[in-house]
């Protein structure tokens, strides 16, 4: 049989591709959608070589959504909306109809149809969930008010245009009614008021039967999974609800894949597996995130940078420059920090993946011109590129935060220890140098627990650890010891490599999940480096041998546990 197949080739060629740009891109400090999709512009039928085949790259897409709308879905907290509903849900709203007038404006320039245009404002208008996120999350800021702020804006955003891939192919349906009849009748009216009617309470009643039946169905079959001691099962039953549900919402009630998916999603992260949920999905999601990125590309022609470069420019004005400012003065207008405003503004300045989704749906329904999604598709790569620069400008105009200078004037401070990350592990380990009368001050990201610390008069600094100016306010350089008990390897080894290049002399202490970690931390300097899997096994062991009840557990020829624990 004949190995070399369409999708095959596709698949390989297309994830070697995105492997090889997108490692680049994260060495160039870009974001490595750029790379992806650049990935997929050099398969494409608009450059020389290989061409993967756009069919198959669809359908690969349309997996690529559903489970991305999924990953959305998941990560949905109607707790965390509602927390900052006051100014997410109104400014959200603000800035779509600013992008969409703009987009509008400049549609009426470039003479496409009124629709064209608002279909064209409406894809400018939202921020890509993945590289917002990821944004957030290099800074670890997500669970801070400014962040919680922006997410809650996204998530406006996502849910806005999630009712757009509703509504597009309504109307699209009732623009052929009309121009069937000749024009607007008052037959065709009713028509038109049936239809939407009908496809709203198509979408009302799938959300019903999602919030009744979803809501006790997914989290009991999850359970029920989950007592078969299978994390095999566990994973596809995962997969089968996500693409199952989207399936059945698309076939049942004429729902798009992305609603259908983000719901299951949404309902399975109220479960208390949703944690387990998330991790055991997320390299098959990643893996069609990819895909999805690279098909997005092939579908975007090169020569628009040359051929049509002024509206590009364009629309990259609308999407860096125009959501910006829109933000800004919303920002403004609820009288927010500068602070929260740059980020809010920085965050946005940017599309993604629900802008390529609405522009494929807009094309294949004939309501946006195919010229039109080239410059959105061109628009969101440049735009992804210089997102970091954007973040950088806003770093810039945004004042240093001063809770630093006061925590340095209180006595016992910066004291003999530093500890960066005060979670589960930080805390107790704050704890127990209290006990043992060691002065000690906090690094940690979370503003509201940096305001618990210091109502009991504790030192501590909100910020991030990989800065070095968060390090230096801490007075790392005449500290003797500092303890890293942030989870992400990566990030911790950026820290032991600053910590140790203001102060050579000081003592260090990482945590880590695995060997390579290990090895990771001590490249960079760290002193000692804690495994969480060795010390559980050995307080297991330890607990066991105390107890005396190793010598009836285990029976193995190589450990002799009796003699020890005698």
């Amino acid at each position: 049989m004949p190995h070399a197949t369409p999708l095959i080739s596709l698949l390989t060629i297309g994830l070697g591709f995105a492997f090889v740009f997108g490692m680049i891109a994260t060495r160039l400090k870009l974001s490595p959608l750029v790379g992806y999709l650049v990935a997929g512009v050099v398969i494409g039928p608009f450059t020389p070589g290989f061409v993967g085949d756009s069919h198959l790259a669809s359908e690969l897409a349309e997996i690529g959504v559903i489970l991305l709308m999924f990953g959305v879905g998941l990560h949905f907290s109607l707790k965390d909306l509602l927390s900052v509903k006051a100014i997410a849900i109104p400014g959200a709203l603000a800035q779509i109809a600013a992008a969409t007038l703009l987009g509008l404006g400049m549609g009426t320039l470039m003479g496409w149809t009124v629709e064209a245009g608002i279909v064209f404002g409406l894809a400018l208008s939202v921020a890509s969930t993945v590289v917002l996120l990821r944004a957030l999350q290099e800074r670890r800021v997500v669970q801070t008010d400014k962040g919680r702020i922006a997410v809650g804006w996204l998530i406006v955003e996502d849910l806005a245009m999630v009712l757009a891939l509703v509504l597009l192919p309504t109307w699209a349906g009732i623009r052929e009614q009309m121009a069937a009849a000749g024009g607007f009748t008052w037959a065709q009216g009713q028509e038109i008021a049936i239809a939407v009617l009908l496809t709203l309470g198509k979408v009302g009643a799938f959300i019903v039967i999602m919030l009744v039946v979803g809501k006790r169905l997914i989290p009991w079959i999850l359970h029920r999974v989950v007592h078969l001691g299978s994390r095999e099962l566990f994973r596809l039953s995962v997969l089968a609800i996500a693409l199952g549900v989207a399936l059945g919402a698309s076939e049942l009630f004429g729902v798009s894949f992305a609603l259908g998916a983000f719901f299951a999603g949404m309902i399975m992260g109220e479960s208390e597996l949703s944690h387990q949920a998330a991790n055991e999905t997320l390299p098959l999601r990643d893996a069609f995130a990819v895909l999805f990125f690279v098909s997005v590309g092939m579908l975007f022609d090169p020569l628009t940078l040359i051929n049509n470069p002024w509206p590009l420019l364009g629309a990259l004005g609308i999407v860096v420059i125009g959501k910006s400012l829109a933000a800004l003065a919303i920002m403004a207008m609820f009288k927010q920090k500068r602070e929260n405003a740059a980020l809010i503004a920085a965050s946005l300045a940017q599309i993604g993946e629900f802008s390529f989704i609405l522009a494929g749906l807009g094309v294949g329904l004939g309501l946006l011109p195919e010229d039109a999604r080239d410059l959105i598709l061109g628009a969101a790569i440049l735009s992804i590129v210089l997102n970091p620069l954007v973040f950088l400008v806003a770093d810039k105009l945004t004042p240093k935060a001063a809770p630093v200078e006061s925590d340095v004037a209180k006595p016992g401070y910066p004291g003999r220890a530093i500890i960066v990350g005060y979670g589960r592990v930080g805390s107790r380990l704050g704890k127990a140098l209290g006990a043992a009368r060691v002065n000690y001050s906090v690094i940690e990201d979370r503003q509201e627990l940096v305001e618990k610390l210091h109502e009991q008069g504790l030192p501590a600094i909100a910020g991030n650890g990989v800065s070095a100016e968060t390090l230096k306010a801490a007075a790392v350089e005449s500290a003797q010891l500092i303890y890293i008990t942030v989870p992400d390897g990566f990030e911790a080894g950026r820290i032991v490599e600053i910590a140790r290049q203001l102060n050579p002399g000081i003592r260090i202490f990482a945590r880590s999940h695995n060997d390579a970690e290990i090895d990771h931390l001590r490249g960079f300097g760290a002193d000692v480096v804690i495994s969480g899997e060795e010390e559980i096994a050995q307080a297991m062991i330890d607990a066991g041998v105390r107890q005396n009840s190793l010598c009836y557990i285990i029976a193995l020829d190589s450990f002799d546990f009796c003699s020890r624990g005698a």
